[in-house]
């Protein structure tokens, strides 16, 4: 999210500049990846007591799909989003069959 906030907006921001490869090695220039490869991506959240948290986790799961995130073969996706907060922004993915 702070990336969105420098950018302006999360349309100015790519695939590559919120993605970072983990272990493995991957190359943006000819989509090749190697054998155990892991994709890392944080989305944060607002600042304490100024927003909803699980808004975030929306923007984050939407601006993923949106630019071709899940769009590889993957054998896993991993969320990990605040626990100590309740908000109906959570749910959303869930209903939405995006998370379970």
């Amino acid at each position: 999210m702070q990336l969105a906030s420098e950018a302006g907006t999360v349309e100015d921001l790519e695939l590559e500049d919120v993605c970072k490869p983990g272990a493995g090695e991957f190359h943006y220039d000819n989509n090749e990846i190697t054998e155990g490869y892991i994709n890392c991506t944080e989305s944060g959240g607002p600042e304490p007591g100024v927003g909803c948290a699980g808004r975030g986790v929306i923007t984050a799961i939407n601006f993923l799909e949106e630019e071709g995130a899940y769009d590889d073969e993957l054998d896993f996706v991993s969320y990990d989003v605040l626990g100590d907060v309740v908000c109906g922004g959570f749910a959303m993915p869930i209903r939405e069959g995006k998370a379970q």
